[in-house]
C-alpha cells in the first residue's frame, strides 16, 4: 500500500518537472541543506521547503508533507530518504546519487572536523554557550516545520480526527511512529472510498 502511495506521488511530481535539472544543482542544493540542518528530520523541513519550493519550484509544499510521511515509513536516515523522493523524479538515478551523496557530505565533514577538536574544545565556555544556542535555534525550526505539516495536512474534519488520535497515541507511546503512519494512511484511503460512494449515491 505504501509502495503504491508511494508511486502516486512520485507520478504527480514528475508531471510538473518542466525542465531537466543539473545534476550539480542539484548536489549542491542538498549539501546546502545538510550543512544547514541542526537537529534532525524535522529541522530540515523548512530548510527543503525553501530550496525546493521556493527557489527550484521542484514540488509543492503538499509535497513535502507527503515525502516526509514516506521518509518516515521507509527505512533508513529521513534526510537520504526525503533527497531519494525529491531527486529521483527530477533525474533519476544520478538524481538520486547526488541528493544523497551532497545532503550526507556535509555533515561527514562538519562531524570528522567536530570529533577531532570536540576533546580540545568542549571544555571552553563560549562552546558550551554555542552549543546551547544551537539547540534553541533548533527548536525553533522543529515548531516552524510542524505547523507547516498541520496547516498543509489538517484541511478537513477526517484529517482532524485522525490527527488528534494520532497525537494521543504518539503521547502515550502505544504504537509505533511507523505504525501510525501506515493506519493514517489506510485511514485516509477508506475515507476518500466512503467520499466517492456518497458522491454516486447522490447523483
Amino acid at each position: 500500500m505504501a509502495a503504491i502511495w508511494a508511486g502516486d506521488i512520485m507520478r504527480n511530481h514528475e508531471f510538473r518537472i518542466m525542465k531537466k535539472v543539473g545534476l550539480l544543482q542539484i548536489f549542491l542544493s542538498f549539501a546546502k541543506v545538510g550543512a544547514l540542518t541542526f537537529g534532525g528530520g524535522y529541522a530540515m523541513l523548512p530548510l527543503l521547503q525553501k530550496e525546493a519550493v521556493e527557489r527550484h519550484n521542484w514540488l509543492t509544499d503538499n509535497d513535502i508533507s507527503d515525502y516526509y510521511a514516506l521518509a518516515q515509513c521507509s527505512p533508513g536516515l529521513i534526510a537520504v530518504n526525503m533527497a531519494v523522493y525529491i531527486a529521483y523524479p527530477l533525474r533519476g538515478l544520478a538524481g538520486v546519487v547526488a541528493a544523497a551523496l551532497g545532503v550526507i557530505a556535509p555533515s561527514v565533514l562538519i562531524i570528522l572536523l567536530l570529533a577531532t577538536l570536540l576533546q580540545t574544545l568542549s571544555h571552553i565556555e563560549l562552546i558550551t554557550h554555542a552549543f546551547a544556542a544551537i539547540r534553541a535555534a533548533v527548536a525553533v525550526l522543529v515548531i516552524q516545520a510542524v505547523y507547516r505539516l498541520y496547516k498543509n495536512g489538517i484541511v478537513d474534519t477526517p484529517t482532524q480526527i485522525i490527527f488528534i488520535l494520532t497525537l494521543i497515541a504518539g503521547v502515550l507511546n502505544i504504537i509505533s511512529p511507523v505504525l501510525m503512519i501506515l493506519i493514517a494512511a489506510f485511514s485516509g484511503i477508506i475515507i476518500q472510498i466512503i467520499k466517492k460512494r456518497k458522491a454516486g449515491d447522490g447523483q
